[in-house]
This record gives structure tokens, sequence and C-alpha cells, in this order.
């Protein structure tokens, strides 16, 4: 039922955008949406927070005063957003932006924030009522999913009137004796900023699988001197090769792996390698992008297993949406389609008609001011 212009603003890592979405209540729905992307200066990144927060409010501004005749907020109502922000971070970061907001001199409101995940899942629900769960698999990695509030032990408020709520799971910090780790990701792990955290996300995301890739690529040069008598002192540096490094390796199709060739060269400064090493190296990619694709699958089926939705009901048709976003997922060809393909061989023939997965372009940022509008300080007052 929602009406009204919203603002949204996305930080991720190294950039963020900011959004504008008017809605157009039950009827005509998002009636138009605009974005812009913003890249954060390095040196913010590691500056204070006041520096950081004054950058992107000043952004924020400069975006609102764009602002054309047909879309502005109502005279009298303050500007309403929400802010999509997903880092562990020491301080309150709507308290911080609101300072930053103030100082920029622009009359907003921070009605919600949000982690991607669940922003996901609310654009991706708003879009279609059967999504069930959202899942992020870019550079880190979490899922959220709608579960039945009598199903919440840690629950003692009174219960929603809808009988459900948001369970934001931090699943890349699930961690199990049933996973298959293996030196490589303990050793990762040890040398990692949160050693014993993050375990899962330490297997299947973005951030890690360039780099388990590299672990074993030199292990295998120490060992079995697959580069020849000594390793290449950059194959030493960890974090070198990145995870679209491999995913562009895993990719080649060329006949001679030319790819595979010149990443070598340019990243790793290793030329003059056989074709016989340039795939035992796709194969290296392959095995570890695999294996974190499947595992996410798992985690998925996991989901839909604990709402009683991996089976067929006899005669029920419930379809479950799980909506997707993040650069892996989105730009990692053979990691979708083998995470996909497992999905489907671990639901079996007869669920997988009813799951689908769809992807959900930046639902997060449109899933904020939507949570932003259900928020709204003026949501009892009625639209003229």
């Amino acid at each position: 039922d929602e009406k009204g212009l919203f603002y949204a603003l996305d930080l991720g890592g190294t950039n963020f955008r900011v959004l504008r979405v008017h809605l157009g209540g039950k009827e005509s729905r998002v009636v138009k949406q605009e974005f812009e992307e913003v890249s954060i200066p390095a040196h913010l990144m590691t500056g204070s927070s006041d520096e950081l927060f004054d950058y992107i409010a000043s952004a924020l501004a400069k975006f609102v005063a764009m602002e054309s005749d047909s879309q502005h907020v109502s005279p009298g109502r303050q500007r309403e957003l929400g802010f999509t922000f997903s880092f562990p971070v020491g301080q309150d970061v709507v308290g911080e932006l609101t300072k930053a907001i103030e100082r920029a001199g622009l009359d907003m409101r921070v009605a919600a924030l949000v982690n991607d995940t669940v922003g996901t899942l609310a654009g991706g629900r708003y879009n279609n009522p059967d999504v069930a769960a959202a899942v992020i698999l870019g550079t880190g990695t979490n899922a959220a999913y709608v579960e039945h509030a009598h199903a919440i032990p840690k629950w003692h408020g009174l219960l929603p009137k809808s009988g459900e709520m948001v369970i934001n799971m931090e699943w890349g910090n699930f961690r199990s004796s049933h996973l298959p780790l293996t030196e490589y990701d303990q050793a990762l792990d040890a040398g990692s900023l949160n050693p014993g955290e993050q375990i899962f996300e330490k297997m299947i995301s973005g951030m890690y699988l360039g780099e388990i890739v590299r672990r074993v690529l030199c292990k295998m040069a120490e060992e079995a001197a697959i580069f020849g008598d000594t390793v290449p002192p950059k194959l030493k540096i960890p974090f070198i090769l990145r995870t679209p490094h491999t995913s562009a390796m895993h990719h080649d199709t060329s006949p001679d792996l030319k790819v595979v060739a010149t990443k070598l060269k340019d990243i790793l400064e290793i030329s003059n390698t056989s074709l016989k090493l340039r795939k035992l190296i796709v194969e290296v990619c392959d095995i570890v992008a695999t294996r974190g694709a499947r595992l996410s699958a798992a985690g998925i089926v996991g989901i839909l297993k604990k709402l009683g939705r991996d089976t067929v009901k006899d005669g029920e048709k419930q379809k479950s949406v799980v909506a997707l976003d993040g650069g892996l997922y989105e730009h990692y060809t053979k990691f979708r389609t083998c995470m996909e393909n497992t999905l489907w061989e671990l639901l079996g023939e007869e669920a997988s008609e009813n799951i689908a997965v769809e992807h959900s372009m930046d639902g997060s940022g449109i899933g904020a001011a939507l949570l932003a509008a259900s928020h709204s300080q003026y949501i009892e007052v009625e639209e003229p």
C-alpha cells in the first residue's frame, strides 16, 4: 500500500549507491526508480568515520538536489531513507549518518537500517509473494528467510500479526565438523584477520576462492615443482590471486588456454607454461569453485528443509522462490550453474518443480527503500 517518494543508501565495499524510488501503491507499485553509483576514495576507507559519513551525506545531498518537479515529497514532509549496511562496526551507524546528514544541511530521516540480505528479501518479496529466502553470494555470503514466528524459541515478545518473522542467519559464520575443511582452509583461517570466524564464508565466498586456489598451487609448486625448481615469488603473496582471475581462467575456452597463460604471466609473473600445466590449473580452479557452489546449494536446501519446503506434500503446489544476489552469483557462470544443478540434485525432480531461483538485481537497495516506506513516520497519514 505504500505510496510516495523514498530514498535508499546502499553501502557496499568500495562504493555505494543512492536510490530514489517512487512508490505508487498496490496498482502501480514502483512508478519510477533512479540511482547513482559513487565510489569511495581509498583514503576515506582508513580515515575517521566522520569523514566517510560526511562524504556519503554530501553525495546524498547532491542526489536529492536533482529531484525533478514531478518527483518530490509532499510539502511539509521530511524525506525518509532506508540504509543498507552490512558490516559489523563498533558504533551506531544510523547515529553517525544522521549527524552527517544534519551537517550537510539535508532534512532527512533514516527510517530503516537493513543488511543487504534482509534488503534483498524485502525487495524480492515485494515483487513476488512466493519469495521465502534471500541469499547473497558475493565477496561475502549470508542468507535470510521468513520463519513461522511460533518456531522461534528465542522470541519472548508479542508475536507479529502476520505470524511470521525474518531471520537473518549470518550463515557465513556457520561451522561444523561436517564441513569438508582441508589444510588449505585451516591455514587460510589461521592467517586471516578473524581466525575461527566466518568458516562457511571462507569456503564459499568471492573473497576467498582465489586465495584457496593460490594456496593449492603454492603447495604444488613447493612439493611437485610444477613451476620448476623455485617457487615463483609472486605466488607466495596472500590474496594476489583474486576470484575474478580464477573465474577467468576457469572459463577459458581457447584451445591453448591463452587466458590462463596471460593471467599467470600478468599476475604471478610465470611464463613458459605447458598446456598440460595450464589444464591442471584450470582443474584446481574447477575443484575449488565446485566445492563452494555445492556447499552454497546445501545451505539453501537447509533453509528449505527447515521450512518444510524441500518435499512435495500431497496435492500441494506451493512455490518457493529464493532471491539471489551478489557478484559471485552474477558473474561466475560456472559457479552459478554448479550451484543451481546441485540444488536440483539435492531436492530431486519432484520437489524441484516447486522451487525457483531468481537473480534479484540490486534488490537490497530497493528493499531498503521499501522498508523505509513501511516504517514511515507518516504511515497513519492518509494520502490525499
